[in-house]
């Protein structure tokens, strides 16, 4: 019932706008007992076709997961600007080593010492099937107005009155 009082989106931007300050997603995916796994992930950015791009080690579990079970999760918290974010995607794992030089940063080194040119790298590619995100003012105008409505009226506040919620439908 929520999600017909939940506005629908079929645009990415307004997602991508949301996550792009969090860095760290945590990326679930199911391990060989079909058990969840989650883990977190360092986002680079959306690519030209709205899906998440993220580099990963060639021999790393998620690798094999992935191929295995396509169908993943990311969770974005923010919670200073309290900002929350889910996305369901299928997952795929490539080599492309122009496309990991565009990419590459390097803050990245820490994961991969070698650098760019490291043979066990690989992006991880989410192609976004549908999201959902959060938003609501952390200031504490915001704050204040939700609760003297919620003691105005008896009634707690509405996603409409200082929150921001929406979901994304890429189909």
């Amino acid at each position: 019932m929520a999600s017909e009082q939940t506005p629908v989106t079929h645009d990415l931007s307004k997602l991508f706008e949301k996550i792009k300050d969090v860095r760290i997603a945590m990326l679930t995916t199911a391990d060989e007992q079909h058990q969840l796994h989650s883990r977190p992930m360092y986002t680079l950015k959306p690519d030209h076709d709205g899906s998440l791009l993220f580099f990963t080690d060639a021999d790393s579990a998620k690798v094999f997961e992935v191929r295995r079970d396509a169908s993943v999760n990311l969770s974005y918290a923010n919670p200073s600007d309290n900002v929350y974010a889910s996305v369901t995607g299928t997952a795929s794992v490539y080599h492309d080593q122009a496309k990991i030089s565009e990419l590459w940063s390097e803050d990245m080194r820490a994961w991969f010492p070698k650098g760019k040119d490291d043979p066990s790298i690989r992006i991880l590619k989410i192609v976004v099937e549908k999201a959902e995100y959060w938003d609501s003012p952390s200031s504490i105008l915001s704050r204040a107005y939700a609760y003297a409505r919620a003691v105005a009226t008896g009634e707690k506040s509405k996603d409409d009155d200082v929150n921001q919620h929406a979901q994304v439908k890429t189909r």
